[in-house]
């Protein structure tokens, strides 16, 4: 079909693809009685594809390069003698992703490793659905469901809460803890993502008796700086390690919470390792979590988090 939309012509096409063109024209029809519709308008001048003939040629612009990937890589995995010949790895931001590169690259260093890092937890997740990642690391809000309905399977690593960057100037950076409400007077900023985050935070604020004001989603960096210069308070995980004139604060109560979590396709050969990728991402998690001085003091009074065991 995309040949023919190419050409211009089914006889072009059909000289192109070295068939003949009642063949080719056979096989057009066949597809037409699947699609239950026309795929071209055919005159004299050539053939030009009907809107049903449009929709399908750009379904297939994304579904071709797809599928000519996946044969790819089942030819590699055949040639292998069954062997996985790499691991695809896909992360959000999250404290996991450098360990288990470093944990995969010494266990099995002749095994390459890729990496994918993407704010967009549905996007990962259908990546992995369509064969392209082997792996996700991903966050999820609460106790909110995975991004995605589909046939990927999803393990819990870990369960952090969500704690406030503040400059060391603020007058509440020296408390063990804060209350959210104490903060009812902050701007913010967050690092973007597709969840319920922003609707869970706005509940929470909610609770304490106030809407919060100007919230900035950008990225890391920016609100890094906007909070080094008193500009917002930024929600972020209590594995992150802030820079020089940054403190982690606890919220009291830990009203917020990310889970960290590991997807995979039960189909796909790489399957059979998620035991041991578990444990890697288990340990990388624990690992940050150790990093995080402010965080590993506050869960000896919180063991509900931290890394599952």
């Amino acid at each position: 079909m995309r040949a023919v939309a190419e050409a211009g012509s089914v006889t072009k096409a059909a000289t192109h693809l070295g068939l003949a063109q009642p063949a080719l024209t056979a096989q057009l029809k066949r597809i037409e009685r699947v699609l239950g519709g026309t795929l071209f308008d055919r005159d004299h001048n050539g053939a030009r594809p009907t809107p049903l003939g449009e929709l399908v040629l750009s379904r297939a612009r994304v579904l071709l390069p797809a599928a000519q990937e996946l044969q790819e890589e089942a030819v590699r995995l055949a040639n292998a003698g069954g062997e996985i010949p790499r691991y695809r790895l896909g992360a959000t931001n999250g404290p996991i992703l450098g360990g288990l590169v470093d944990r995969l690259a010494t266990a099995w260093p002749s095994t390459p490793v890729t990496t994918c890092t993407s704010w967009s937890a549905k996007e990962l997740t259908t990546m992995v659905m369509m064969g392209r990642l082997d792996f996700a690391l991903i966050g999820a809000c609460g106790e909110s469901p995975p991004p995605v309905e589909g046939p990927v399977a999803w393990l819990t690593v870990g369960t952090d809460p969500v704690f406030v960057l503040l400059n060391d100037d603020h007058p509440l950076v020296g408390r063990q803890e804060v209350a959210l409400g104490e903060l009812a007077g902050e701007q913010w900023a967050v690092t973007p993502g597709d969840g319920c985050f922003g609707d869970c935070f706005a509940a929470a604020c909610a609770r304490e008796g106030f809407t919060p004001r100007t919230i900035y989603e950008t990225d890391v960096a920016t609100c890094m700086h906007l909070a080094k210069v008193g500009r917002a308070a930024v929600l972020c995980q209590a594995t992150f390690q802030p820079s020089a004139g940054l403190r982690l604060v606890p919220i009291a109560g830990a009203p917020l919470r990310w889970r960290q979590l590991l997807g995979w396709h039960p189909e796909a050969p790489t399957a059979r390792l998620v035991p041991a990728i578990a444990e890697h991402a288990k340990a990388a998690h624990a690992d940050a979590v150790r990093r995080s001085v402010r965080y590993a003091a506050w869960l000896s009074d919180n063991p509900q988090f931290g890394t599952v065991p």
